[in-house]
């Protein structure tokens, strides 16, 4: 027999049955595999990606004011669960100019501080609490008011204020509930944090280390 001429025949068919459901089967075992751990590994990483998504927001929000000499506001909406840019324009109208939605409350929680975590402190500043929203904005010829928020206002001066014009220091703390609705986090080095300084507008990203809550930017 001519062996190479076998081989090159054999090519030529390409794959059989048997191989094919051979390489199928591979592929849905390592499929079963990686898929649960890629989706457990993005899920350890949701209160990280949100909490520099709100740092990066607030941090337009303050470039906003600076460039447009005007006061800017930075809004968390728990009612809409979102983040919000407003511009104040002066005597005219608030108008939204930007939103980004949150993850589902379910997989990670803006609204309190998680049990058995302690605050950063310094620089020992007040843990943001919700109201129900008197300022209210507009979304294109919509007005919406009434919502759950927390606001932070940023003037043209790099200071941050609340409605009353007075600097605000505050907490914000980002994580993953242990179940729904729990107020205790699914794991503690989970937990993110962002402290805004009223006086100027600085602000820093905190990672809990499993013992507290430490400064990384």
């Amino acid at each position: 027999m001519n062996i190479e001429a076998y081989k090159t025949k054999k090519s030529a068919k390409g794959f059989s049955a048997v191989e094919l459901l051979v390489v199928l089967a591979i592929i849905a075992v390592m499929s079963a595999i990686s898929i649960p751990y890629l989706l457990n590994y993005k899920k350890g990483y949701r209160s990280e990606d949100q909490t520099l998504k709100m740092i990066d927001v607030m941090r337009e929000t303050a470039q906003l004011a600076l460039q447009k000499r005007r006061t800017f506001r930075f809004e968390i909406d728990l009612t809409d669960n979102e983040i919000n840019i407003i511009d104040e324009n002066g005597t005219a109208a608030d108008v939204r100019i930007k939103n980004i939605p949150l993850e589902m409350t379910k997989e990670v929680r803006v609204d309190l501080i998680p049990v058995g975590v302690t605050k950063p402190n310094p620089p020992n500043y007040t843990d943001i609490t919700y109201t129900t929203d008197s300022l209210g904005h507009l979304e294109g010829s919509t007005t919406v008011i009434g919502h759950s928020v927390w606001a932070a206002r940023f003037r043209s001066d790099g200071s941050v204020v609340n409605a009353a014009n007075n600097p605000i220091s505050a907490n914000i703390y980002v994580w993953p509930p242990q179940t729904p609705g729990s107020t205790t986090p699914r794991n503690k080095t989970e937990v993110r944090a962002i402290t805004i300084f009223g006086g100027s507008g600085a602000i820093r990203y905190w990672k809990h280390n499993g013992v507290g809550l430490v400064a990384d930017q």
